[in-house]
């Protein structure tokens, strides 16, 4: 036992100094040549929930009963608007969250409701994949579930985005278990041509980094907003990339939006020293005003337009050990917090959606001026369904794309 539990350590030590070795020179080149920004800037907030019904808490925990997602799924469209609808940004908008569906876990009574509350102004769906763990996921396998959900998400529930001019849905995604174009070296994924094939299927943009604390997924590139360096078809070609600029067109899609990567040193931890900051939304670890001073050194911008900060964070809405944090209490009190203080802190608050931070990037890219909320649909809209168009709600959606709720 003794033997094993050495092996254990050492294992450990090992993943954890590989991890460092990856994101610390990025971490300390960033910290010596980013300077924060001084004067008014644009906080351009999105939330990237993970959103999975069957999810249970823990290692190989199995999933839930259909019973239990379908209680999560009505206590999350039925508290969501009362707790937090009328907490609104400097557009008047409420923070809307971008719910990445499972591909593998589709249920299309669930997709229908979380649909139907996109619709009235909640929020929009994308496309989220977990493969590669218990069978073995290859490129033909992947491009048909990728095309099978997209097409299923379009047609049947009125999801997605559309290009001008060209009929097949574009969506966003995020690679489950952070395992993106087999950047885990073979565990969860063990597609090479991942990215490819997210390419070819209508992907626009990643927003699945960073990853989970210490996970062998994470590339040595953080807090970036950039282009793909190497070719698409080869493994995790997410490693290397070109910073976005202004003026300088998006060329090689889909492009990669990373959330702060920082170190926490916070005394009241758990080991006494600090933590890694990683923007994700859970009950231990929940939006804090102090957080918020955290992800903004992180200075995630493009490069010639620094006073538009993109801040991308990612939970798990389902689980239950996450959902009180981005539901309730903590979540609620921090955009009070955030909304009243803004105006103090030199701050213009924008809440996006997943499709409208990349549309501004790309309007940023393209050169264009002007305020960012001009331009969440700059590139991919949303289809007439999921603006209300012909349902009852349209009326309570208006031209913002909102429930209408006042403000506070």
């Amino acid at each position: 036992m003794s033997e094993k539990l050495s092996r254990n350590r050492a294992a450990t030590l090992v993943r954890k100094l590989d991890y460092a070795s990856k994101v610390l020179p990025s971490y300390i080149w960033q910290r010596l040549t980013r300077r924060n920004q001084s004067g008014r800037m644009h906080l351009i907030i999105a939330l990237a929930n993970h959103f999975e019904p069957r999810i249970m808490p823990g290692k190989n925990a199995g999933y839930a009963p259909r019973d239990v997602q379908e209680k999560r799924l009505d206590t999350w469209c039925s508290e969501y608007p009362a707790n937090l609808g009328q907490l609104r940004d400097s557009e008047g908008r409420c923070l809307t969250h971008s719910y990445f569906y499972p591909a593998e876990q589709y249920d299309a009574a669930l997709v229908s409701q979380l649909a139907e509350f996109c619709h009235e102004g909640w929020g929009e769906i994308e496309i989220h994949l977990h493969h590669g763990v218990d069978t073995k996921a290859t490129a033909e396998s992947t491009h048909q579930q990728l095309v099978s959900f997209r097409d299923t998400l379009a047609r049947d529930h009125g999801c997605l985005s559309y290009q001008e001019g060209d009929s097949i849905p574009k969506y966003a995604f995020v690679h489950g278990n952070f395992a993106l174009a087999n950047s885990a070296n073979g565990y969860a994924c063990g597609v090479d041509n991942e990215m490819q094939i997210l390419a070819d299927t209508g992907c626009y943009v990643d927003m699945t980094y960073p990853a989970a604390a210490f996970h062998p997924a994470q590339v040595e590139k953080i807090n970036s907003l950039y282009e793909c360096a190497l070719p698409l078809e080869q493994r995790a070609p997410h490693r290397s990339g070109r910073q976005l600029r202004t003026g300088h067109a998006i060329a090689k899609l889909p492009f990669i939006v990373q959330g702060p990567w920082m170190l926490d040193f916070d005394r009241s931890s758990r080991n006494g020293y600090g933590r890694i900051e990683n923007s994700s939304i859970t009950n231990a670890t929940p939006p804090s005003l102090r957080r918020l001073a955290i992800w903004k050194q992180a200075e995630i911008a493009v490069k010639g337009r620094p006073d538009w900060l993109f801040i991308k964070l990612h939970t798990h809405g389902m689980d239950p050990t996450q959902m009180d944090a981005v539901l309730r209490a903590p979540m609620k009190k921090f955009l009070e917090e955030l909304i009243a203080g803004a105006p103090e802190r030199k701050e213009i608050l924008h809440f996006v959606s997943a499709r409208e931070m990349a549309n501004i990037l790309l309007a940023t890219c393209d050169g264009r001026e002007g305020d960012p909320g001009e331009f969440r649909d700059y590139r991919y809209r949303r289809t007439p369904q999921a603006h209300g168009i012909g349902t009852a709600s349209s009326s309570l959606i208006a031209q913002s794309g909102q429930p209408s709720v006042a403000r506070v």
